[in-house]
């Protein structure tokens, strides 16, 4: 089990300045440590030494700014030298799991889960698609974009890889954690369009029945979505309902300078219908 935020700086307990993980890289938050009248510190740095985060105490609760979208203000880390307080050291990936299980478990308790509509036998349908295409690949890193409530995540983990899931629906993230498709620490609600914002590239990339994608209505969206993905991943498979919507995104991975190719996934007659898959 992943240790919590404050298992890692050892203190009771933690309260984060930015309200939602999202919300990480707005730089806005550097400052709201500096109204505190702070007693004690706590400074977390990564294996090269860089600031990840501060911990400031008040007389009420300890409360922490996170730097790993962003960078550290000088009159912050000014703050902490002024109390004194202790540097601890811990592997970046060891920090951002931990960061990403807390707003996960925030998700889990504030929002409430979207209904389950999920086919009895799409899971398996699903496996044997991407097993089809990758195989099985033990500890392989995947970008699974636009989760929705993890049938993805769990397929990937059935394989052996190591998903990296986001969406920005609450509520599918909700259900998926709460069926246990999502793992609380690699899952982040997030817009899928600023991605590498948060998310170091992958080998591999998953989008499950991305769409649907209207030319006259959305496209330009689905577009940033699916240019994100290709940019975080070398080989990347993508799924959606319809031959038309293949033909935009295969046009798209032919912009972006990818080799693509489209085939018809006889599987289901709903899901997954069309297949693009795209090579670096």
């Amino acid at each position: 089990m992943t240790v919590t935020a404050a298992e890692l700086l050892e203190v009771p307990e933690l309260r984060f300045v930015e309200p939602s993980f999202a919300e990480l890289t707005d730089e806005l938050y550097s400052s709201v440590l500096l109204e505190l009248e702070a007693t004690d510190g706590r400074l977390l740095v990564d294996e090269e030494d860089d600031p990840i985060a501060l911990a400031l105490r008040d007389d009420d609760a300890w409360h922490v700014a996170t730097f790993l979208y962003r960078t550290p203000s000088v009159l912050g880390l000014e703050r902490f030298e002024e109390t004194g307080g202790e540097i601890y050291q811990e592997p970046r990936e060891t920090w951002v799991r931990a960061v990403r299980g807390h707003y996960a478990e925030r998700i889990r308790l504030e929002v409430q889960p979207a209904i389950n509509d999920l086919p009895p036998d799409r899971l398996a349908k699903a496996t044997d698609l991407v097993a089809e295409t990758w195989g099985e690949r033990d500890g392989v890193r995947v970008i699974d974009a636009c989760c929705g409530s993890g049938i993805g995540a769990s397929v990937l983990r059935s394989l052996g890889m190591a998903p990296l899931s986001y969406d920005n629906d609450a509520a599918l993230l909700a259900l998926g954690l709460a069926e246990g498709r999502l793992e609380p620490e690699a899952v982040c609600c997030i817009d899928g369009t600023c991605a590498s914002d948060y998310c170091s590239p992958a080998p591999l990339g998953l989008g499950m029945m991305m769409g649907q994608i209207y030319p006259w209505l959305n496209e330009e969206l689905w577009r940033g979505l699916v240019e994100q993905l290709l940019a975080l991943s070398d080989e990347t498979l993508i799924t959606l309902g319809t031959e038309p919507e293949a033909a935009l995104v295969a046009s798209w991975a032919v912009e972006a300078g990818r080799g693509v190719e489209v085939v018809e996934n006889e599987r289901d007659p709903i899901y997954d219908r069309w297949v693009c898959m795209v090579r670096r």
